[in-house]
């Protein structure tokens, strides 16, 4: 009968453990899913950075002259509204990820850290036209708070990367991945 009491005692503690282990495992299945995640969507950021239609946009955008009027968007040439909503849209979309932390704010900082608040403040008066039209305070809302987070994080650390990682080695130096 004793024997019988330490094998069932081992057998509950060996039972324990592997639940145990399973819950750890669990766990640690979970975070390395939810990384995996965020590295892919960071990944589909670059990508659409890629996008020649983006590109266009993103250039035609970044070189408007300073204090343009949302009727000189509106009324200018046929690309350049289109131009407008593609790099509102887009950078809405980068806010949204951002916000609910789909993409890390250091791979967003990193990304487009510089432009994104220079791409708001060309398109402001043009997205508070939209906002005025459609009685929608909302309109490009996570434009705006993108920007203005990224500005934010400019101001604590203004040096572009180049100086500010001009120091930088790769760890190593092999072809190993």
């Amino acid at each position: 009968m004793n024997d019988l009491t330490s094998l069932a005692n081992v057998a509950e503690i060996v039972g324990a453990i592997i639940v145990v282990g399973g819950l750890i495992f669990a766990v640690l299945q979970m975070r390395q899913t939810r990384q995996q995640r965020r590295e892919l969507a960071a990944i589909e950021l670059f990508r659409f950075f890629g996008n020649p239609k983006f590109t266009v946009a993103y250039k035609r955008i970044l070189r408007l002259p300073a204090g343009l009027s949302a009727n000189d968007i509106e009324d200018g040439e046929s690309d350049l509204e289109d131009a407008a909503m593609l790099i509102s849209a887009t950078m809405e979309s980068i806010g949204v990820m951002t916000f609910q932390r789909i993409v890390p704010y250091m791979v967003v900082y990193n990304l487009i850290g510089a432009s994104c608040p220079a791409l708001w403040r060309k398109l402001a008066p043009w997205v508070q036209m939209l906002r005025q039209e459609q009685n929608e305070l909302a309109v490009f809302e996570w434009f705006q708070w993108l920007a203005e987070r990224l500005e934010q994080g400019h101001s604590i650390n203004p040096n572009p990367a180049y100086l500010e990682h001009h120091s930088w080695q790769p760890a190593n130096l092999t072809n190993q991945l």
